[in-house]
């Protein structure tokens, strides 16, 4: 009597069911390799940016102890307080008071290095706490680009030789730059900050999230809600879809075309750039919105509908708070891709050097990712560096937003 064999266990099914399953693993494999991938080229970036990154918050800086008893300076404490007091302090000789205890301190050659502004940075000092021009205090002021190019092993051999004799004193170190958050654009890499462009930045996403998130939800709503199902309605939403594919630089082109030639002495300012991105995250907000839309039950509405909701009321009660957390994700990817944009802005003269921070919606000002490109083509190696901290600070603000979206959405979430 022959051996029975289970129709499904034929040698023939055996090795169907083999094959098969090496498919499976090389599939998990290669979704693990893309993964490991992925983390490995995250990884590489960030850490290249942390690494070169530091150096671009510190700067060189040289020593200069001073002492005000010799230098005959008036701090009246209700002077220091007005806005005149940088100007009064100019007026009664700081920069060359500053100058004369550098060249004690670090001699001819060294003093004719330090930074053309760091007496603002003693007058600053002096503000703050104007009892100090009662005695002698220590310093460490920005060095001049020359020296600190020759302290990091750079530029002619004269200051190499200069920076080594004044390390070998304890008189030049690489410190933390406070400054870098609080200054603007500058032509010296040693007295340039990242607060002017991040302003910049933060006025900008303010006015794109004003106009293009309302607008946005309020498009989705309508055209899942209320819309009638017509040849108009859908040339609507094929619109809309392409236009969330559309280079960027086209909104720039309608930004210039549009918003310029309506407020032409707007050039540069974060209303203007905001009005342009928004054009550009709208799109995105919609579709983002109507899917999320979508997702909620028809049983919702019903149910709501049925206890005698009006319409409007089983919008604004249920489908919208349920939709929210959808069109909170979008509104993050949207807002995302609107913080890292460059184009757009360059149209509308926001590739612009500017020395101070913005005042308001309406000031001249540029943005993070344009100060990042303004930097990169700089020679100076002191530019390098400022613009991996420049990136760093990039993340580290997108990765707040971000943050702080996904708070709110986990926050009006509701599950059923």
């Amino acid at each position: 009597m022959s051996e029975h064999i289970a129709p499904t266990r034929t040698p023939a099914f055996e090795a169907r069911l083999k094959k098969r399953y090496a498919a499976e693993k090389r599939f998990r494999s290669l979704g693990l390799a893309a993964i490991v991938f992925s983390v490995a080229v995250l990884i590489y970036l960030l850490g290249t940016m942390t690494f070169n990154g530091i150096g671009g918050f510190q700067r060189a800086e040289v020593e200069v102890p001073i002492d005000f008893t010799q230098a005959g300076l008036s701090a009246d404490p209700a002077t220091m307080k007005t806005p005149q007091a940088l100007q009064s302090l100019q007026g009664q000789g700081l920069p060359e008071v500053v100058q004369y205890f550098a060249q004690e301190s670090l001699g001819e050659a060294g003093a004719a290095e330090l930074g053309a502004q760091a007496w603002r940075d003693v007058a600053q000092a002096i503000i703050d706490d104007p009892s100090i021009v009662r005695g002698e205090q220590t310093f460490w002021l920005p060095a001049s680009a020359d020296l600190a190019s020759g302290y990091a092993g750079e530029g002619s051999r004269e200051l190499q030789a200069l920076a080594a004799e004044l390390d070998s004193a304890g008189k030049i170190d690489k410190n933390f730059d406070v400054g870098f958050f609080s200054r603007a654009d500058a032509t010296n890499p040693q007295q340039v900050g990242i607060w002017g462009a991040l302003k910049g930045s933060m006025l900008t996403m303010v006015v794109t999230l004003l106009l293009a998130f309302p607008i946005g939800v309020l498009a989705a709503l309508y055209l899942e809600e209320y819309a009638p199902k017509n040849r108009w309605t859908d040339l609507i939403e094929l619109s809309i879809n392409n236009l969330a594919a559309v280079p960027s630089i086209i909104f720039g082109l309608l930004g210039l075309a549009v918003f310029l030639t309506l407020f032409p002495n707007l050039r540069s300012a974060p209303v203007i750039g905001g009005m342009t991105l928004a054009l550009m995250t709208m799109p995105v907000i919609v579709i983002a919105g109507r899917n999320a839309i979508k997702a909620v039950p028809p049983s919702i509405r019903d149910g709501a509908l049925a206890v005698g909701a009006s319409p409007v009321q089983v919008v604004f009660h249920h489908v919208l708070p349920l939709a929210l957390p959808g069109i909170l994700t979008g509104t993050i990817i949207g807002m995302a891709r609107a913080l890292g944009e460059t184009a757009p802005l360059l149209m509308i003269g926001m590739r612009a050097f500017v020395a101070t921070p913005p005042d308001g919606f309406t000031s001249p000002a540029t943005v993070l990712p344009m100060q990042i490109f303004l930097w990169s083509d700089e020679i100076d190696r002191g530019f390098v560096e400022r613009t991996s901290a420049a990136i760093i600070v990039l993340l580290l603000f997108l990765l707040l937003m971000n943050g702080l979206a996904i708070y709110l959405r986990n926050k009006f979430e509701k599950k059923w």
